[in-house]
């Protein structure tokens, strides 16, 4: 290997993963986190040792009831003046910039230590929007990235569109020439491109005239867990309750708990004292008292996890599956069923599929031969359902889920290697 391998970079909202074209032009996924190839895109600071950890050890620790602060979803806030603020972790605060730096120096040195050589090159996934209908907040975003990536070691850096990223990876195993709609389902964005692939073209830098349309939307797996979340346990906490009055509980603290990057915020002095403050609104004063519950034992990422495993579970069975909340006193476990996630996740869903058919709308095609789902939603059972309906001419076809877009990013480094190593 030599030091002008490139490496491709997917930052993910929920999970991250990267891969490299070594010396000899073999692909490699680097396993990230153990033997896995993606990696949680998770920071845990411990309060007990005063370390942080990251990705799955993060998530252990802080699911284990280690004191301290656990971050995700931090690609949600890139393009928002959130970056430049600071958090409190543990007896200090850093800016949410910051952590995102220490997220890809971790990365970086991993990546590192399979590959026994300095990296410093790398090609970084982006989606086609970062924030919906907002150019100028879009481009703070990739910006944002670009800088957090360069503060953590890499000199040179370019970009791709991650669902074009994936086009590139799926095309290594296409025999012919195939109109294909990549469908890139992330934890924050849903992405789509129409892209003719071709292998006697996959080693040409310039693919500008394959790519026919590209689309995306600002929803992705965190959207469906809080959507889920909302629906199937926090009626318990009080959610939808019709209290005194006969007026609904105030439901800003239920979106925050339900909501990846924003649960820390339910646990601020202010957004505290509005909760317990509340009671008066309760007709029910049990549910109250399991709201506060989980307010002070700060449970909103444990309940999300357990919801998120549900949905997994249920998605990938077909069968109900239970939400295990026994932290929580007198709790029922509640449990997601098929019909129920389909309903909870109705709307967005639509909209996702929605989006899709734009992209094969404005692709000028009447329809594509291959429809190739990745990114670590697409396995979502109601989504799948939806696309095939809204797409029956079309084959469906499963793709690398979590290691398709790095490799992908990989291959369109390897191939503009000049431009970033010169």
């Amino acid at each position: 290997m030599n030091g002008a391998l490139t490496l491709g970079i997917d930052f993910g909202t929920s999970n991250s993963a990267a891969a490299l074209m070594d010396a000899n032009g073999v692909l490699q996924v680097i396993p990230l986190d153990g033997t896995r190839a993606e990696m949680p895109t998770a920071v845990f600071f411990n309060s007990e040792t005063h370390g942080v950890l990251f990705g799955s050890e993060a998530m252990q620790a802080y699911l284990a009831g280690t004191e301290g602060r656990l971050l995700r979803s931090l690609k949600s806030l890139l393009g928002s003046s959130l970056m430049d603020e600071h958090t409190a972790v543990g007896d200090h605060s850093l800016r949410y910039f910051d952590i995102v730096v220490l997220f890809f120096k971790e990365l970086k040195r991993r990546c590192e230590a399979h590959a026994d050589v300095p990296l410093t090159s790398a090609m970084l996934g982006r989606p086609v929007h970062f924030v919906d209908d907002h150019p100028e907040r879009d481009a703070l975003a990739q910006a944002t990235l670009g800088r957090a990536a360069m503060e953590a070691g890499f000199t040179h850096i370019a970009y791709q569109l991650e669902p074009i990223a994936a086009a590139l990876d799926y095309e290594q195993r296409v025999a012919q020439e195939s109109a294909v709609l990549v469908v890139d389902i992330g934890g924050g964005t849903s992405d789509f491109t129409a892209i003719r692939l071709n292998p006697a073209r996959s080693k040409e830098a310039d693919r500008s005239n394959d790519i026919l349309a590209t689309t995306g939307v600002h929803i992705g797996g965190t959207d469906f867990d809080r959507l889920l979340d909302l629906s199937t346990v926090m009626p318990s906490l009080g959610y939808k309750h019709i209290g005194k009055g006969n007026r609904p509980v105030p439901n800003s603290v239920f979106f925050d708990l339900s909501t990846w990057h924003l649960i820390h915020q339910a646990y601020t002095r202010k957004a505290m004292h509005f909760a317990k403050e509340l009671w008066t609104d309760f007709s029910d004063p049990s549910l109250h008292a399991r709201l506060m519950e989980a307010l002070v034992g700060q449970y909103g990422h444990r309940m999300l996890a357990e919801v998120e495993a549900a949905k997994i579970a249920c998605s990938i069975s077909g069968q109900n599956a239970a939400v295990h909340l026994e932290f929580l006193r007198g709790m029922a476990a509640p449990e997601v069923t098929a019909d129920a996630m389909a309903l909870a996740l109705q709307d967005a869903v639509s909209q996702v599929v929605r989006c899709a058919q734009d992209c094969v709308a404005a692709s000028g095609l009447p329809a594509v031969d291959v429809v190739y789902l990745t990114g670590g939603s697409s396995a979502l059972a109601p989504l799948v359902a939806a696309l095939q309906a809204a797409m029956p001419q079309a084959t469906l076809v499963t793709g690398n889920r979590f290691g398709g877009v790095a490799a992908g990013l990989a291959y369109a480094g390897s191939c503009a290697g000049h431009l970033l190593h010169d």
